[in-house]
């Protein structure tokens, strides 16, 4: 029996795809964590955790390095709100060309008895344009910036996409109308609205600063519904005090950002729908299913993607360092436990490997002593035995 803790209010139906095989939220020292915000940094990892599950894409509320050092997996669930974080941005699109925010603050604060008449009057202050044939630079076409970029072309916009990293599956997801561009300024010069889409790490910290926001047409404006940081506020603001930018829309808020007119933050709602929420908890539950059953990996934080059919009876999985000597000193305790190596599979992420190996015939009762000499390699985090069912 598998036994799963979960943080924060889990959708039901994810909850569900559990088989009876698991026990939600019955034992102090479970083997996966199924989370969404909560912030684990300052949590005691138990030694019995394998694997914790985030029904969301951002992972900053886990501490990675202690999760590997525990050979405790990490996983996200990639793509389970891309959806909801596209339609918000193609509907503050909209909300942007056409003055919305101003044009329903005038009509909140003008309630009088002549207020046709005035409106009337005043409403060509908030004329906006259409979005057809304007320019939308999409900067990262991962999930959310390939449905925007897609999403934008249906419009009737012309679309430049940016994404060094853009890997063949994903581009199979983008329309062929999206032009490519060789770098932020390229894809950024000509746009009239800029949207940015890519994951927060140290390449993308403040990865749109002074010198790409100065490389923006005068007016244009900018979104960020990726991640905070991505975007160097204090230049976006500078750029408003010179009128370079003409508006900024955020899901971010930070001090800085307050009461500035040119300024509009949302409390970080962009994944936030019921599907979204049923979609992430769903593909988390299933993750957590997958691993713990078959030892495959896909899509990982710390780990390296790696699946290999589960045909043999049995299946040792091996999360240690990636240095050299590794496989050989794990086969080496195989082989002097007589055993013979059915299937066998190994990679690396960064610093960190994973190491499959399957075996048709086990004695039970030297099964421990094996895990029991595996563990003793001074680089080996945490070695597990499945039994295929």
């Amino acid at each position: 029996m598998y036994q799963v803790k979960t943080y924060n209010a889990i959708a039901p139906a994810g909850l569900a795809q559990f088989t009876n095989d698991y026990q939600l939220n019955e034992s102090d020292q479970p083997d996966a964590y199924l989370i969404r915000s909560v912030d684990l940094h300052q949590e005691a990892l138990p030694q019995s955790l394998k694997v914790i599950a985030r029904a969301g894409a951002g992972v900053n509320n886990i501490p990675l390095g202690v999760a590997t050092a525990n050979g405790t997996a990490v996983f996200n669930t990639p793509g389970s709100n891309a959806n909801a974080v596209k339609e918000l941005v193609i509907g503050l699109l909209i909300v942007a060309s056409r003055n919305l925010m101003a044009a329903a603050n005038y009509s909140a604060q003008h309630t009088e008895a002549d207020v046709s008449q005035r409106t009337e009057h005043d409403k060509t202050q908030f004329n906006g344009t259409e979005l057809l044939g304007k320019t939308l630079a999409v900067i990262g076409l991962g999930h959310v910036g390939s449905l925007v970029a897609n999403a934008a072309l249906n419009l009737g916009m012309n679309v430049i996409g940016y994404d060094p990293y853009l890997s063949a599956d994903a581009a199979w997801n983008i329309a062929k109308q999206v032009q490519r561009a060789s770098s932020i300024e390229m894809a950024v010069k000509h746009a009239d609205y800029v949207t940015v889409h890519v994951p927060k790490n140290e390449d993308t910290l403040n990865l749109l600063g002074a010198k790409e926001i100065a490389a923006m047409p005068e007016n244009a404006q900018l979104f960020n519904y990726a991640r905070g940081g991505i975007v160097d506020n204090t230049a976006v603001l500078a750029a408003i005090k010179t009128g370079h930018i003409a508006h900024y829309y955020t899901d971010f808020g930070e001090p800085q950002l307050a009461n500035q007119a040119a300024v509009t933050v949302t409390p970080h709602i962009g994944g936030s729908t019921l599907e979204a929420e049923v979609n992430g908890a769903t593909q988390a539950a299933q993750t957590i299913m997958t691993y713990l059953e078959t030892g495959n990996v896909q899509y990982a934080i710390n780990l390296p993607t790696l699946t290999v059919p589960f045909n043999a009876a049995y299946r040792f999985t091996v999360i240690h360092e990636n240095v050299p000597n590794m496989v050989s000193q794990i086969t080496q305790k195989l082989a002097a436990a007589n055993l013979n190596i059915a299937t066998m599979a190994n990679a690396a992420k960064a610093g960190t490997a994973y190491t499959i190996i399957d075996v048709d015939d086990l004695d039970h009762a030297q099964s421990q002593q094996l895990i029991d000499a595996l563990n003793q390699i001074p680089a080996v985090a945490r070695v597990r035995l499945l039994i295929h069912h």
